[in-house]
């Protein structure tokens, strides 16, 4: 809701459009006692409100883009994509400063694959948790004791004004971000030529193509909540972007608990840079990232073991 307030406030300040909003409750928002990976993945945050643009109900719908696959289904269009906010982790933590202090057996939450691999090629003493629910809820477990430390995406922290939770950001070279963490993007009809055109001056072209190239990755990977998977651009002053990508096999994950395997994720990490001014540049990127991590060992996702 709060993206929502906050496309909201962009269209009617920037487009003089008058704007309601259609609360909605996602599959995915309900679907709280099972990991994503197990019940349809980033797809069942999205469903709902495509339904909603397909009847007429709503005119465009806004998404955590990396809740968005990256291949929409027919009909459907991404109109813009917004400047993105802070894209890294988050460490969250009543008792330690971070997640170097925290001792052998800790107890740390997270449902995400990919934070899972990561966490435990940096800490693989850690003991990792499923957590899923709303931001409250997670904050509110942890504040109850059920957990050591959480993970949380800084953006989502920030947005809700509590960003005093944060204990520690973590650097891309530690926990390398999702593709597309920390933006937002504005779905349409694709027939809807007119909210296309007038959603095209919100964009912010350098977040759209980044994202675009780290996407890019997830879908030359089969990329899904099911296969633990991190794609990052940097942006460098010369024009050039540097992707950053990283695979771990998903046979370290437990498909039923999600609690992670004793022994450290192997991780496939790869890196490219080229100089990116159009989308077809930005996919042409992502492609030869996810090549790179293909020869590196990493296996396509309808080929992976079930996670």
């Amino acid at each position: 809701m709060w993206q929502a307030e906050h496309v909201k406030a962009l269209l009617e300040s920037r487009l003089g459009w008058q704007v309601e909003l259609l609360g909605m409750t996602t599959l995915g928002d309900q679907i709280l006692d099972r990991s994503l990976s197990k019940v349809g993945g980033k797809g069942l945050f999205v469903k709902e409100l495509e339904v909603a643009l397909s009847e007429g109900r709503a005119d465009l719908a806004v998404h955590s883009l990396k809740d968005v696959p990256m291949d929409l289904p027919e009909g459907f269009a991404l109109a813009c994509v917004l400047e993105r906010e802070d894209p890294h982790d988050a460490f969250v933590s009543n008792d330690f400063a971070s997640l170097a202090e925290l001792p052998p057996g800790a107890v740390v939450g997270t449902s995400s694959l990919r934070r899972l691999v990561l966490l435990k090629a940096l800490r693989p003493d850690l003991a990792i948790q499923p957590l899923r629910g709303n931001l409250d809820t997670r904050l509110r477990k942890l504040d109850e004791g059920q957990y050591q430390a959480i993970v949380l995406a800084a953006a989502g922290l920030k947005r809700l004004g509590l960003e005093s939770r944060i204990r520690h950001t973590f650097a891309p070279t530690d926990m390398l971000p999702a593709a597309g963490q920390g933006a937002l993007g504005i779905e349409v009809r694709a027939d809807r030529a007119d909210l296309i055109a007038a959603l095209a001056t919100l964009a912010h072209q350098p977040t759209w193509l980044a994202v675009t190239a780290e996407r890019t990755v997830s879908r030359a990977m089969g990329g899904s909540c099911s296969m633990p998977l991190a794609a990052f651009v940097t942006a460098g002053s010369d024009g050039a972007l540097q992707l950053d990508a990283a695979w771990g096999d998903p046979a370290t994950a437990d498909a039923s608990s999600g609690v992670s395997a004793v022994l450290p994720a192997p991780l496939v990490q790869v890196r490219q840079t080229a100089v990116v001014r159009s989308f077809a540049e930005a996919e042409a990127l992502g492609d030869a990232v996810a090549a790179q991590l293909r020869a590196g060992g990493a296996v396509w996702a309808s080929n992976a073991p079930a996670a």
